[in-house]
């Protein structure tokens, strides 16, 4: 049972404050890092739990910073609470998630303890290979920024029974934003940013959940990325019908009308959390990275190994390596040494193209070109070459010096070393 003595547990309070340590973040209005957290903690926890107590506690306005999309000129909103408020916001979360797991659908997948977004891949993968081919793409038009305060609180109601858990609930999702040094009164929607936001969208969309499996739709949801799995065309065409009246009347939320579609699973414009699906010989359903997501991760290959950024060999590996093996392990149920393959050879030249930049003087390119072997000759010969730094880094000089074994073992790392290793073959 969720009650206002529950959330503030000594034990439950201490892990929330561990959790918000572990997520880090950046400090929200008041400045304070959550580093800070504990030392103020300390002093001024005791009279924070009692303010809260005696519901006076008043949360801070929430920092507003915009974040890029993926579509050139759109941004996503991103709320930052200050660090006391992610502590509160964190507690109340514990005891939520502990009570609503209890009746949470088995195919939502977002922010819940052992599940994933590979999990959620593969149900879609069980289901399109049980020949629920035909899906129906949700949108929901700004899910988080449009979330009906009333509707959710209601909800809320229907399962907790202590009213100052609600009333603290409410506070939270009113509290007011600042963006560009001015403060906005919040009416609506659960900010993205603060650790109460995900359980509140799963609240929410857990509604609709029910009211799919009452109708016997076979659906994966992670937040409010959705598909619903049907074995036909018109199938899907009926189901989209019948329960687009329930998430705008009942629910209060809109379907994106462009982005919403019905479409075979196979299909390049399917992308699920990045994955996209296709059909081997024989029929069977794969996954694999969906080509936006190749793309992107191209384009952030690219902006790392920029010769034009001027840093240290070492902090380019480091920027590197950690892009690489976040990226790979994220994708690694799906099939992609093809990819990793291919993308690699044009990596290493990238990187070869980095140290003939670095080297930069023609002494210098002689020098370092003789300590990797090179006769006087030829390193003076390829020291003093015309050619682009694109170009001399697909040169025969630099592929027989910086080799692919030297690149390793200087601590370079490339797609197909954390692919292989993880999957312990070869591509």
């Amino acid at each position: 049972m969720v009650t206002l003595e529950a959330i503030l547990e000594s034990a439950n309070l201490n892990q929330a404050w561990k959790r918000v340590v572990a997520n880090k973040g950046s400090a929200g209005v008041d400045g304070m890092e959550v580093g800070d957290l504990r030392a103020h903690l300390f002093e001024q926890g005791p009279e924070l739990v009692q303010s809260i107590k005696a519901g006076k506690y008043k949360p801070q306005p929430v920092l507003r910073v915009l974040i890029p999309k993926e579509e050139k000129g759109k941004f996503r909103p991103l709320g930052i609470p200050t660090a006391i408020d992610r502590w509160v916001q964190q507690a109340v979360q514990q005891k939520l998630s502990e009570e609503y797991e209890k009746v949470f659908s088995e195919s939502s997948h977002g922010f819940r303890p052992n599940r994933s977004c590979q999990t959620a891949v593969e149900q879609c993968l069980k289901l399109a290979n049980e020949g629920y081919v035909w899906v129906v793409d949700l949108d929901l038009v700004k899910f988080f920024d449009t979330v009906n305060h009333s509707k959710l609180l209601q909800l809320l109601s229907e399962r907790i029974k202590d009213g100052r858990v609600i009333s603290l609930i409410h506070k939270f999702l009113r509290a007011p934003v600042l963006e560009d040094g001015k403060s906005t009164p919040n009416t609506i929607g659960t900010p993205q940013g603060g650790p109460i936001s995900p359980i509140l969208a799963n609240i929410m969309l857990n509604e609709l959940d029910k009211k799919l499996e009452e109708r016997g739709h076979p659906f994966v949801r992670y937040a409010d990325d959705m598909m619903i799995f049907c074995k036909s065309r018109k199938s899907a065409e009926r189901t989209l019908a019948n329960i687009k009246p329930f998430i705008e009347k009942k629910l209060f939320l809109k379907l994106n009308e462009e982005k919403t579609k019905i479409r075979y699973i196979g299909s390049s414009d399917v992308k699920f959390l990045g994955f996209g699906f296709y059909a081997e010989k024989g029929g069977k359903i794969k996954d694999k990275p969906h080509q936006k997501s190749k793309d992107k991760c191209v384009k952030r290959l690219r902006e790392i190994t920029s010769r034009s950024r001027g840093q240290s060999l070492d902090a380019f590996r480091k920027q590197l390596s950690e892009f690489v093996r976040g990226w790979v392990n994220y994708f690694l149920r799906s099939d992609m040494a093809i990819f990793v393959r291919d993308t690699d050879k044009w990596l290493r030249r990238r990187i070869r193209q980095i140290y003939w930049k670095q080297w930069k003087k023609i002494s210098t390119k002689y020098e370092a070109l003789m300590r990797l072997g090179v006769s006087p000759s030829l390193a003076w010969q390829h020291a003093n070459t015309r050619k682009s730094y694109w170009r001399t880094a697909h040169s025969w000089i630099l592929a027989t010096t910086l080799t692919n074994g030297f690149l390793h073992r200087k601590g370079w790392v490339c797609l197909g070393d954390v692919y292989k290793k993880r999957t312990q073959g070869s591509y």
